[in-house]
């Protein structure tokens, strides 16, 4: 069945559009992912869309013990988003291992895990278990959660920190699985910790996790949130991800940094929000905050995607990815 075209009035034959994608090795049928702790591991989704015919679904980050997260109030509404301050609230990795990956398999999603811990050791015992584990098609290193209660574990703001935490799981993980670095927005120099991970092993790059920010509740006249301080998502911060996915983009494509996938994360709502982040250099998109009032936006996002790049010309996602650049240079060439 046909579909219009975000950008004008010709149709769109699904059929003719090429929507697979491969994240360092990893094959999929199409872009669009979940967002890590949007879907728990799918299983919730599941029960609205079909999660294997997503790109992926990536896990809520899993750490190596249970944790019951931050005390409540830990989510308020902004006015383009909402931030959350849930603290890595979790079941642990014996229990991931034992219900949430098994579902997956059943399910036939294609299956990213997130993982964190509270130094590299923890990251690296979390890895290693998984990266031998069936179903596991790679594993996002959580490197950037800005809601946990100790603002140490920012290891994602330090290129040395970052750096070695990557390492370590890259050594565990051994090649079995790629290995994806998450990165936070909240530096300096975004392509210098993305020079570090990927000098470090990492096989490739999601981009962004939450910015850190905070509500004041005026009535009460103190801080909303119990944590004080939470992750900002949604639209709000979508102008941050396509700047932070363009300036490592532009790096690699410079010879500056080593050439590597990027995933784009933050305010994906529609084919076209998706559009920015892959025209900057995106090989893939995550969906996570949206999801929250409409389940179906990942399934949505990947049918309407499709369409807007058809209707940019574009027989393959992966001809998209990146173009703004060429655009742009094409544009600015001096005249011959």
């Amino acid at each position: 069945m046909s579909t219009l075209s975000t950008f004008g009035s010709a149709t769109f034959d699904p059929a003719a559009f090429d929507p697979g994608t491969s994240v360092a090795g990893l094959a999929l049928a199409n872009p669009v992912l979940t967002a890590s702790g949007c879907a728990a591991a799918g299983r919730e989704l599941g029960r609205l869309i079909d999660v294997a015919a997503l790109g992926a679904v990536v896990t809520k980050t899993i750490m190596r013990d249970a944790r019951s997260g931050r005390p409540t109030p830990r989510m308020a509404e902004t006015p383009s988003g909402m931030l959350n301050s849930i603290g890595l609230q979790g079941p642990g990795i014996d229990a991931f291992l034992a219900t949430d990956l098994p579902w997956l398999r059943r399910a036939g999603a294609t299956t990213i895990v997130s993982v964190a811990g509270g130094d590299p050791e923890e990251f690296a015992e979390l890895a290693g278990r998984l990266a031998g584990e069936p179903g596991v098609g790679a594993i996002e290193v959580n490197i950037s959660c800005p809601n946990v209660a100790n603002r140490g574990l920012v290891f994602a703001c330090d290129p040395s920190s970052a750096s070695a935490v990557v390492s370590a799981v890259t050594e565990a993980v051994g090649g079995r699985v790629p290995v994806l670095a998450k990165l936070s927005p909240d530096v300096t120099d975004i392509v210098a910790i993305a020079g570090a991970v990927l000098d470090a092993g990492a096989d490739g790059l999601s981009m962004i996790n939450t910015t850190l920010g905070m509500v004041i509740d005026v009535t009460r006249m103190r801080p909303l949130l119990a944590g004080l301080t939470g992750g900002l998502s949604g639209p709000a911060i979508r102008p941050i991800a396509v700047r932070c996915v363009w300036q490592v983009h532009a790096a690699m494509r410079a010879g500056i940094l080593r050439p590597a996938p990027i995933v784009g994360i933050g305010g994906v709502a529609t084919g076209r929000d998706a559009a920015e982040l892959v025209l900057a250099g995106a090989c893939a998109v995550q969906v996570g905050t949206a999801t929250f009032h409409d389940p179906g936006t990942p399934a949505r996002v990947a049918t309407d995607l499709a369409a807007v790049l058809a209707g940019l010309g574009f027989a393959r996602f992966a001809d998209a990815v990146g173009h703004a650049h060429t655009v742009l240079a094409r544009e600015t060439e001096p005249n011959r």
